[in-house]
């Protein structure tokens, strides 16, 4: 199992302010002979109002030495991921978590919302200092 981000405790903590119960930590996926670990799988405490709603989140801190390296990585998991979750848990939606800070700089050139776009990766836009989520992209 990979090591957990740096931002992984923020995250977690800003679900659950938001209603969210943390089912799994990590969500571990099998599927065609290989286990894959995303971050986190969540379901809404008050079912009633997001009824059989449930996510699963790969969290990313972007602070290494190249974003677009970064970026590469995790596009790469996300498509994986994506794929897994259809054949094993079709009813879950996946989420890449990302630093307000870097959605705000690296996420907002062009090139990174057309690529975002045309992939159709949802975003979960953390505050890691408060620990709150600040935006829901779909």
């Amino acid at each position: 199992m990979a090591a957990r981000d740096i931002f992984h405790g923020a995250v977690r903590k800003g679900l659950e302010k938001e209603g969210w119960v943390i089912t799994d930590d990590p969500l571990e996926i099998e599927v065609g002979g290989l286990e894959m670990y995303i971050d986190l799988g969540a379901e809404p405490i008050l079912a009633a109002e997001r009824a059989g709603e449930k996510i699963a989140v790969e969290i990313k801190s972007f602070l290494g030495a190249s974003n677009i390296y970064e970026f590469h990585t995790a596009l790469g998991q996300c498509f994986n991921y994506k794929i897994a979750l259809e054949i094993q848990e079709p009813e879950r939606v996946l989420y890449l978590a990302v630093p307000l800070g870097t959605y705000s700089s690296f996420f907002a050139l062009q090139f990174i919302q057309i690529v975002i776009q045309r992939s159709q990766v949802k975003l979960i836009v953390y505050d890691p200092v408060n620990e709150v989520i600040v935006e829901w992209k779909n």
